[in-house]
């Protein structure tokens, strides 16, 4: 498989908001190449063993990098991807940040070269109380109860370092004692239903639209141990596939994730609330502050309860309970 890398040229303050337009055209696969200013504060205020930034990146221009299949469909995404950071530069002054050059440059490459490139910048992470992340070509030394999930994202969305990702692992350890059943909608890499078995969870179910990602996130899970028979991914579309929507709504859930776009989050809320009984908790994150209204008003519109709020620079997650 071939993949094209469409890299845009910003700033450390712009690099979520060129995140959001690329969410906003469907584009997920994102990384995002940090400054030396705050490369150095990573360096500065995280854990002693997250060493983000190899001696290349310290001198890095802040960018966000999307990646897209090199296939006929895709043809005129690059054009797209053109015309919606021309709209946002024209936003510039009333968004109040400065964006940078917002220069696009495009390049081509094959997926193993696509899935090295993560690994300059993927390091071990402690996110919340009882989780460490930890890429697999890494080793860390265990401190205290945390779990150590082993990761390696591969070709899929999901190792803990964005603030969407991060948010709904905080939020999701939470509400995990031991036993609960978990819905993973758009697992990516399998970041999140992974952690929730590792952190103590009964059983999961993940779905994703893309084939990759699916493969990925089952070899996740088998890297870290998980028994098969309590942890089932699948792919296609929930809303739209009737095998995948019917193996998912065979059961409902104490807990329903979904790391996705306000877009997606908010069609989805009529299918999330079959998958929950009395007292489960839906987790949603992947939403710019923009659009955090329009998600808010979307849950309480079918009886879910506001339960908690989270930012993280641009981007909020949302924690709701069904009464």
């Amino acid at each position: 498989m071939h993949w094209i890398e469409i890299c845009i040229t910003t700033t450390d303050e712009g690099a979520d908001l060129v995140s959001a337009r690329l969410s906003m055209l469907g584009i997920n696969e994102v990384s995002i190449v940090q400054g030396h200013e705050a490369v150095e504060r990573i360096l500065s205020d995280s854990v002693k063993y997250w060493d983000y930034a190899d001696d290349a990146a310290v001198d890095c221009q802040p960018a966000v990098k999307a990646y897209i299949a090199d296939l006929p469909e895709n043809a005129d995404v690059i054009e797209r991807v053109r015309g919606s950071v021309q709209e946002l530069r024209l936003m510039e002054g009333e968004l109040g940040t400065s964006l940078g050059s917002l220069d696009i440059s495009v390049s081509r490459f094959d997926e193993q070269d696509w899935a090295n490139n993560w690994k300059a910048y993927f390091r071990p992470i402690e996110i919340g109380e009882r989780l460490t992340v930890c890429p697999s070509w890494e080793s860390v030394e265990e401190r205290g109860l945390r779990a150590i999930l082993k990761i390696d994202p591969g070709m899929a969305f999901g190792t803990g370092t964005h603030h969407t990702t991060r948010m709904c692992l905080e939020l999701m350890e939470g509400h995990i004692s031991g036993g609960e059943t978990v819905a993973d909608i758009g697992c990516g890499s399998g970041i999140l239903s992974a952690s929730a078995m590792l952190l103590g969870a009964g059983s999961a179910k993940a779905v994703d639209i893309d084939p990759v990602a699916v493969r990925i996130a089952a070899e996740n899970a088998e890297l870290n141990g998980i028994d098969s028979s309590a942890y089932t991914v699948y792919a296609g579309d929930i809303l739209t596939d009737a095998d995948v929507r019917s193996a998912m709504m065979c059961q409902t859930y104490d807990i329903v994730l979904a790391n996705i776009v306000a877009n997606v989050i908010i069609e989805l809320i009529p299918l999330v609330l079959k998958l929950m009984h009395e007292g489960s908790v839906f987790i949603c994150s992947g939403i710019i502050d923009d659009r955090l209204d329009e998600v808010v008003n979307r849950i309480k519109e079918f009886g879910l309860e506001i339960s908690q709020i989270t930012a993280s620079e641009d981007w909020r997650a949302v924690e709701a309970v069904k009464r």
